[in-house]
């Protein structure tokens, strides 16, 4: 019975960083090399980095990638892995354009590709058809085991590769992943995993990419099933790893190549002798997939962690406020760089209270993070004299002053400038312009309010276990949400209380159901009204607002996107 030792290489990669990527592949190719392993599987794209989007248009990175990938078939040879199947990710090319392509390296050369119809160059996920009729599916045999693979969205597909690839008698099938995260996502992986390795009447190597890009974030979550879809062993989240599983074969499968349904199957040969018989490895452990609140805290930090060294700044600075979105942004920036890479400044006007300033101080002191406090009453006093300013105007021109103080701190010292705005008050337009909404990452872009007050709630008890200080202020969790732009104002001065308006959101902004739904759902007619006015109104307002980590289906600026322009209202 053919015996493999499968390396299964949860990496965290960089866009465009053909060089660095090249370096990690081999990096952790020797690890696999080191435990025995014969075979190792890198994330989607690894060489490349994903997603590359309109790189891919340009004939000068595509042949870059193509190069690199030579390179590498050579550096991992020189470097004692040639013996190695190694199954890596790139961007190639034929006449109908850019192609999402994996290789697999071997003795120093390419011994095999595999293309997608397509490259996906688009949000994330859609409909399309990734394959097309005639693809040629490249059946590796290594040590006798014959490995078959489909690429990411090809493995979500109905009626594609994985079942043609069931009617060849492979042993094995690896899916190199660049699977971006949402919340609750690993419901979705396990029971897709399960039913294509069924359909394949094989053991299945799904592998995931980890850490971010841009407003992506990958949360690992590799797993290894067996041919009935039972699991073998999982990856944990937002952690690069090496899962190294030994794996048995019954062999003896009837063998099918040429013609099979759409796909012309092509079988290389590796090597045809089976590894002598050896004594299997202990099973690694199954990591459980992460609580909600946990899930959603990496993934949060990840994003962050990665959008900043991957953009090469050394430290973050935002308006340190004593409400509980600063706090939370402030929390996470600290697990995410460490305190010490993190500036906070607070910003008081005429109306900030004193309970403001000495929380937004006892929350530097909680994660020690830097601490400065830069008084914008004398600006805005300018502004709102000489040009006459009250009522909206004169707030307004609060934020606005803040936002230019961040930004002047941001110039002289290097920092990037975090806002601090989450997705409810993004969906209602509750922000201003130029003001609070000025920085070059949103954190909590993605987080409706409601969920930020658990995800501090969480933080807390999680450090109260460890017998740490909780990070977040008591105060800033428990007292009214307030802008401080006038005085004793509110949030409720202006919007739904939270609750009843997040429940509204997650029906018109996250499952796109119109007035009528909403009405059904026993939701007043006049708050109806009320909230889809503002959220309509304030698209050109998002459009305009920093990046931040997407863990919802619907990220705003991603993946919904409205016509600013546009007579449509509901009702």
């Amino acid at each position: 019975m053919p015996q493999l030792r499968i390396a299964a290489a949860q990496v965290n990669t960089r866009v465009g960083d053909l060089s660095g990527n090249a370096d990690l592949i081999v990096e952790w190719t020797r690890k696999a090399a080191e435990q025995g392993a014969h075979l190792v599987v890198f994330p989607e794209m690894a060489l490349t980095g994903y997603p590359v989007e309109d790189l891919a248009l340009r004939e000068s990175f595509t042949d870059a990638s193509k190069a690199a990938l030579a390179s590498l078939a050579t550096r991992l040879a020189d470097s004692g892995c040639g013996a190695l199947a190694v199954y890596v990710g790139y961007l190639d090319a034929d006449e109908a354009g850019p192609r999402n392509a994996a290789a697999v390296l071997h003795e120093g050369r390419i011994a095999a590709t595999q293309f997608k119809h397509h490259l996906p160059n688009y949000g994330v996920f859609d409909e399309r058809r990734y394959y097309k009729p005639g693809q040629t599916l490249d059946i590796v045999q290594l040590h006798g085991v014959e490995i078959g693979m489909v690429i990411c969205e090809d493995l979500w597909q109905d009626g594609g590769p994985i079942t043609a690839l069931g009617q060849t008698g492979v042993d094995l099938v690896v899916s190199p992943n660049a699977s971006p995260y949402e919340k609750n996502k690993d419901d979705q992986r396990l029971p897709l995993v399960a039913r294509r390795a069924a359909e394949a009447g094989a053991p299945l190597v799904y592998l995931n990419l980890i850490g971010g890009q841009d407003e992506l974030v990958f949360d690992g979550d590799s797993i290894i099933v067996s041919a009935d879809g039972s699991v073998v062993t999982r990856a944990p989240q937002f952690v690069e790893h090496l899962l190294i599983t030994d794996m048995s074969f019954p062999g003896g499968r009837e063998r099918t190549e040429g013609q099979v349904g759409e796909f012309t199957v092509r079988r290389v040969t590796l090597s045809a002798d089976p590894v002598p018989t050896y004594e299997p490895l202990p099973l690694p452990p199954v990591a459980e997939p992460l609580p909600e609140e946990a899930e959603v805290w990496f993934a949060l930090v990840t994003g962050l962690r990665d959008y900043v060294h991957k953009n090469g700044f050394r430290s973050v600075t935002f308006g340190m406020s004593g409400g509980i979105d600063s706090a939370v942004v402030a929390a996470l920036a600290a697990d995410a760089l460490g305190g010490s890479a993190v500036y906070g400044v607070s910003m008081p006007s005429s109306y900030s209270s004193e309970h403001s300033k000495d929380d937004a101080a006892d929350l530097a002191k909680r994660i020690g993070s830097h601490y400065e406090v830069q008084p914008i009453g004398a600006m805005v006093d300018v502004f709102v004299n000489q040009l006459g300013l009250n009522g909206l105007a004169e707030e307004n021109v609060q934020a606005r002053c803040r936002g230019v103080t961040l930004m002047g701190l941001s110039n002289q010292h290097g920092h990037l400038v975090l806002a601090t705005g989450n997705k409810t008050e993004l969906a209602v337009g509750y922000s201003t312009i130029y003001g609070d909404a000025v920085g070059g990452f949103a954190p909590i872009k993605d987080v409706p309010k409601t969920l930020v007050w658990q995800l501090a709630r969480w933080r807390n008890a999680e450090a109260e276990k460890l017998g740490e200080i909780p990070p977040i202020p008591e105060n800033s969790i428990t007292k009214p949400p307030s802008a401080e732009l006038r005085p004793g104002q509110l949030d409720t001065d202006s919007l739904p209380d939270y609750e009843l308006l997040d429940d509204i959101l997650d029906e018109y902004v996250e499952s796109d159901r119109g007035r009528s739904d909403l009405l059904a759902r026993g939701f007043s007619a006049e708050v109806i009204d009320k909230v889809l006015t503002m959220v309509d109104r304030a698209e050109y307002k998002r459009r305009q607002y920093p990046p931040g980590t997407k863990i919802s289906l619907k990220a705003f600026g991603r993946d919904r996107r409205l016509p600013i322009t546009s007579g449509w209202r509901e009702g």
